[in-house]
């Protein structure tokens, strides 16, 4: 009884441990691609500084532990897809995350 008990909790356990890994994952992907898109934006838009704004997202992305996925821009509007390696439960898992981010269009 006492060993049944005993592993029940172990199973939780990892359980919970595998779901706050995951959840720390999608976090850094969002994170990632938010900060992607809002680079991207700004260096489609600038006029003092212009960039490609695929590229600048891949830095950004890549300095923030992602690797730039899809790239599109439509019109001045830049939308990113961004995926984070990672480990859950020792298993080699990929977090994906996208975003977009333009000029915010008035009401």
């Amino acid at each position: 009884m006492v060993l049944g008990i005993i592993a029940v909790v172990l199973c939780l356990g990892l359980g919970a441990t595998g779901l706050i890994q995951a959840q720390a994952a999608g976090g850094r992907a969002r994170s990632a691609a938010d900060l992607a898109a809002l680079a991207g934006a700004t260096a489609l838009t600038s006029v003092f500084a212009p960039a490609d704004p695929c590229a600048t997202a891949q830095r950004v992305a890549r300095a923030n532990g992602a690797e730039l996925g899809a790239c599109t821009i439509n019109g001045e509007d830049v939308t990113v897809t961004v995926v984070v390696p990672t480990r859950i439960l020792g298993i080699p898992r990929r977090a994906e995350a996208a975003a977009r981010a333009g000029p915010v269009n008035p009401l």
